[in-house]
């Protein structure tokens, strides 16, 4: 049996396992509890068991007391937005993003729409594990209300700031994979309203993933097809909660997650009339460095977890900001990874260049990043790592490639840096793994730092 994962990023597990009515209730009564009974949003994503998940979570809330607006099949950042804009005490997202069909689970939202931070987080845990969930008499029990307004809402936001008559003007021939995810009810409007030809696959909420929600490279062969058979400008490919975009070129070669974010950084510093910082995380691309360096741009780095950058992000006034996995975080939008944000800084960009998204992605530094992972059972992360933090340091990084290390990074897992690569240790938050990420200017440098890791990982 799979365990329950816990982090910042919220709650999953596989449904029946450790995702059961029983733990979701009692999370969602934490939940209740911890925003004191306020009005919440609730959102799912369009996974088969999100009708089990939805009925349990939505009983727990009324419980406490919450007054529930029910958004039904709806992205995660719309459902950040609408946290926002109906200035509620807080969402419940029924998801497990990219995870495979067979999870669910919870992400928890703020009354600002972001992530709770770890405080928080802890506050919450302290309610789930003790026995502070208030419930209501009968007379003071919750009621849900739906709302159909979430979808209009998002899209209007994006529009509001976006050069709209430009884009139209060019007429995009858009190829789209949501993986009949909860982005198919809202990204081919939001495409169509920005005058793009939509030649969509994977966009029935009511079927079952076509392959594994995690839009890398191996599981996008359908939408390369598609670009290839059809002539598409590029293709844009989702998760199943639509936070994260994976851009295909029109030549139907898959950039990789981490040019979503380095194409966004790219066009919004050039557009910029001043300097601007960059957040970004510390497993995503040196290219964002080099990038931000052209204009004259600093770039912070944070922990991986959307929450750790979006509290960087706020810190620093950042203008563009996100993570290396496909998650754009554009303040204009809001603050959080949004795929349909980030489809519209990469339209406007091919408008504005009158380039192909082949020639703007060869102007993106090249480097190399490799993301490896091993199995590591959830209960044995945290003594994995320490064994791995003191392997490390027995063996001296700064020794490891003949080459001195320009810094050494111990604030999320291990990462050692040298002055033309990097690699990083670190347990994941989302999956009973370890990760390695391993990038240099070659593919082949990039791959021999890789593997030498994992062969000490798997020795220990």
């Amino acid at each position: 049996m799979k365990p329950l994962i816990i982090s910042v990023a919220g709650v999953r597990g596989v449904v029946g396992e450790s995702i059961t009515p029983e733990v979701l209730a009692r999370f969602a009564s934490a939940y209740g509890t911890f925003v004191k009974g306020g009005k919440v949003v609730v959102g799912t994503d369009s996974r088969l068991s999100r009708e089990m998940c939805r009925y349990a979570v939505l009983g727990a809330l009324l419980s406490v007391g919450c007054q529930v607006i029910d958004l039904g099949i709806c992205p995660t950042p719309t459902i950040r937005l609408m946290v926002e804009n109906l200035k509620v005490r807080g969402g419940l997202v029924i998801t497990a993003s990219h995870n495979p069909a067979e999870w669910s689970g919870l992400k928890f939202l703020t009354e600002e729409g972001t992530f709770l931070n770890a405080r928080q987080w802890e506050r919450l845990l302290s309610i789930y594990h003790g026995s502070k969930i208030n419930r209501v008499p009968f007379y003071r029990l919750g009621r849900v209300k739906e709302n159909s307004s979430a979808l209009s809402t998002h899209i209007k936001k994006l529009l509001s700031y976006l050069n709209v008559d430009l884009i139209r003007k060019k007429r995009f021939r858009v190829a789209l994979d949501c993986a009949n995810g909860a982005g198919s009810v809202i990204t081919p409007i939001f495409l169509r309203r920005l005058g793009c030809r939509v030649l969509g696959i994977n966009c029935q909420v009511d079927e079952v993933f076509p392959h594994p929600p995690e839009p890398i490279p191996q599981n996008l062969s359908g939408l390369i097809r598609l670009i290839k058979k059809k002539g598409a400008d590029l293709g844009f490919a989702q998760d199943a909660d639509a936070d994260r975009l994976a851009i295909v070129s029109e030549k139907g070669f898959p950039l990789g997650e981490e040019y979503s974010v380095a194409l966004s950084t790219q066009f919004v510093l050039r557009n910029q009339k001043k300097k601007g910082t960059v957040v970004v995380n510390l497993s995503t691309t040196r290219a964002i460095d080099d990038i931000a360096q052209r204009f004259g741009s600093r770039v912070v780095r944070t922990r991986v977890g959307e929450i750790y950058v979006v509290e960087g992000m706020k810190r620093h006034r950042a203008v563009i900001g996100g993570e290396g996995n496909g998650g754009v975080i554009d303040p204009r939008a809001h603050y959080g990874r949004d795929s349909l944000a980030g489809m519209g800084i990469i339209l406007q960009y091919l408008a504005e260049s009158g380039e192909s998204i082949s020639r703007l992605a060869e102007s993106i530094p090249r480097y190399y990043l490799l993301k490896r992972k091993v199995r590591c059972p959830e209960d044995k992360k945290e003594k994995f790592l320490e064994a791995i933090k003191k392997e490390f340091a027995e063996e001296r990084l700064d020794q490891f490639r003949g080459k001195s290390l320009t810094g050494l990074d111990l604030r999320d897992g291990v990462k050692a840096i040298w002055e033309d690569a990097w690699v990083q240790v670190r347990p994941s938050g989302t999956e009973p793994a370890i990760r390695v990420f391993a990038e240099a200017r070659t593919r082949t440098e990039a791959r021999k730092i890789a593997n030498s890791i994992l062969m000490r990982i798997r020795r220990m």
